[in-house]
């Protein structure tokens, strides 16, 4: 990985980071401020958009503690980029942790990033 792959993957990640931690927080603003207003996220009970994403959080925060690891990012053209990583978190409303494949897609809007698309794929133990 060369220096711009890796500037590339430790800004994506900063901002990816940035909107768990609003889940954990409670803080619709600074999710608001991370999401593009045409985002489309795509989960395992269907499609979201931004107001879907923000409406999460009306009752509250919804994460209690977050992981991301094996993070990889890919420049998909001026502008543009893809994350994608292992996030592990527990939600309030469970007693378990869960584990997800993530891949989110972000904008670059003036200085910083927007993401405009996100999709989360549940991890699934292999059993020999």
């Amino acid at each position: 990985m060369n220096a711009t792959d890796t500037d590339l993957l430790t800004d994506l990640l900063a901002r990816e980071r940035l909107v768990w931690q609003a889940l954990v927080d409670g803080d619709a603003a600074r999710d608001a401020a991370l999401l593009d207003d045409d985002f489309l996220g795509v989960y395992p009970d269907g499609f979201a958009t931004k107001a879907d994403h923000l409406g999460q959080l009306e009752d509250g925060p919804t994460i209690l503690t977050f992981d991301l690891s094996e993070a990889q990012a890919r420049s998909l053209g001026p502008g543009h980029a893809l994350l994608s990583y292992r996030a592990t978190f527990q939600r309030r409303s469970r007693e378990e942790p869960e584990v997800m494949y993530v891949t989110s897609i972000w904008h670059r809007r003036g200085a910083g990033w927007v993401n405009v698309f996100s999709q989360d794929t549940p991890a699934v133990e292999l059993r020999p």
